[in-house]
């Protein structure tokens, strides 16, 4: 696992790994210890630049070729993907800080998706449409954008960044990589490895590994790309979307969130208090879809912390090599500081802490907060952390308006021994995903994912990927004479 630290630590340009050139160096860190894991010098502008004119020589050879010959290239990456599993699972432990139960979620999930890029290469489909025109035949075809920007956040790395990228190539376009820099190998230089070993042409797939400080906006307002696909926060996401509708590119923006897992008064309170604590708790709780808000029904409320909050007292924190621990460290300082902040935030506000964590280092220890006034800002915002907020309500329109009361909407999930309620109720908030009887955090290869309001435009997953890396043509033919009025 240490190699891909050393060997992976580049720029992958046109097929070829070789250092940036850019006047200082993004430093690879585990979060857990500290430990220098890798230094690469950033790409600069050229760079950026080279690597979108690479990508868009090699995507019209590629766009051509048999989509069957397509697949294969997927079909070899999966099974390199399962027979490193293990050394890749270790990488992810090591740079994002996740626990082996987390690098197992993301490696099944990203498998799945490579299944489903497999698939997706023969997918496009073309129509035929009729004209009101006499012998005239409407042909719609499904081609490539193009060549597609990947911007990947650091909190699911591998999976966030093939989650568009194979798709994209399985469509027939090129891509041009830009990994978080807090995660340059997972989320970046190891697909390109992968794809470079499963025989993907030089030039298709390219990883720079840069920042903002060094490039600013270069990355979007390069004119080959068509499709900007960006994964982080809606202030980002909100900068994005400025940038490519100036330069009409279309983009896919999935963005933060700020769900609620609902516990009504007929809920299987054991069951859901498992829901909740996996909701909110899963990778140190920096997951968009995560349960920053836990409501529950006035009537199970007493019961129901009472349960949440036993349980959450058993979560180990600690070393994430240890198969043990549920709750590693978050990404880095600044991100440990932001969330101690919320937390004192909330007290000053009133709030009462039933379980409060300390924070040591990276490591930050769950804390469960209640009584959070209703007006709090806390309430309406993402906390990227181990931190939950209790909310109790009283009867069900109560519940719609809480949850209903935030500018995200992502996820979200519903509790009750009555399914058909749990659907009723799903229905009336808005979010793109909404759980019954489940947690807030799933993802699937073939059901659209995205959100509403501020948590993202555009969907990913199945059809919808489709939708976001291609684009239809319009070729009419005229069978016989067309008549013209002059």
């Amino acid at each position: 696992m240490s190699s891909y630290f050393t060997d992976l630590a580049q720029q992958y340009i046109d097929g070829e790994w070789r250092p940036g050139t850019g006047s200082w160096d993004v430093i690879d860190f585990n979060p857990y210890d500290d430990e220098k894991l890798a230094s690469i010098t950033v790409a600069t502008v050229d760079e950026v630049d080279q690597a979108y004119q690479a990508a868009a020589r090699a995507q019209k050879k590629w766009a051509e070729t048999n989509p069957y010959t397509r697949r294969a290239v997927f079909e070899r990456a999966l099974r390199l993907i399962e027979d490193r599993e293990q050394e890749i699972a270790e990488l992810i432990i090591a740079e994002l800080g996740g626990t082996r139960v987390k690098a197992g979620f993301e490696l099944h999930l990203a498998k799945e998706f490579l299944r489903e890029s497999i698939h997706l290469a023969l997918r496009p489909e073309g129509r035929i449409l009729p004209s009101p025109t006499e012998g005239k035949e409407n042909r719609v075809y499904r081609v490539p954008v193009g060549v597609v920007g990947v911007i990947s956040p650091f909190n699911f790395p591998f999976l966030l960044s093939l989650k568009s990228v194979a798709p994209a190539l399985a469509l027939g376009n090129a891509v041009v990589l830009k990994p978080h820099q807090n995660t340059p190998i997972a989320g970046g230089t190891l697909l390109a490895k992968i794809f470079e070993e499963a025989g993907l042409p030089g030039g298709l797939l390219n990883v720079v590994v840069t920042d903002i400080a060094e490039i600013g906006d270069a990355f979007l307002e390069h004119p080959v790309p068509k499709v900007i696909s960006f994964t982080g926060s809606d202030k980002i996401g909100r900068h994005v979307a400025t940038v490519c509708a100036r330069h009409f590119k279309r983009s896919v923006l999935e963005l933060g969130g700020n769900s609620a897992l609902v516990v009504l008064d007929d809920a299987d309170v054991d069951y859901a208090v498992d829901a909740a604590v996996f909701s909110r708790f899963v990778h140190q709780g920096q997951v968009c879809m995560a349960a920053n808000r836990v409501l529950v029904d006035a009537s199970v409320a007493e019961e129901f912390t009472e349960k949440f909050v036993a349980k959450v007292r058993t979560l180990k924190v600690g070393d994430p090599r240890d198969p043990e621990t549920v709750i590693g460290p978050v990404i880095n300082s600044a991100q440990a500081n932001a969330v101690s902040g919320t937390v004192e935030q909330a007290l000053a506000e009133g709030a009462t802490a039933l379980v409060r964590g300390s924070t040591t280092n990276n490591l930050v220890e769950p804390t469960v907060l209640t009584g959070v006034p209703a007006d709090s800002a806390l309430l309406q915002q993402e906390v990227f952390g181990p931190v939950v907020f209790l909310v109790p309500f009283d009867g069900e329109e109560e519940a719609v308006r809480i949850v209903n009361d935030t500018p995200y909407g992502l996820s979200g999930a519903v509790h009750t021994g009555d399914v058909e309620r749990g659907v009723a109720f799903a229905k009336r908030i808005e979010t793109g995903m909404f759980h019954v009887n489940d947690g807030t955090v799933h993802d699937e290869p073939i059901v659209p994912f995205g959100g509403e309001k501020h948590s993202g435009l555009g969907r990913l997953n199945g059809e919808t990927t489709l939708e976001a890396f291609t684009t239809v043509k319009w070729i009419s033919v005229q069978h016989g004479r067309s008549g013209f009025p002059f």
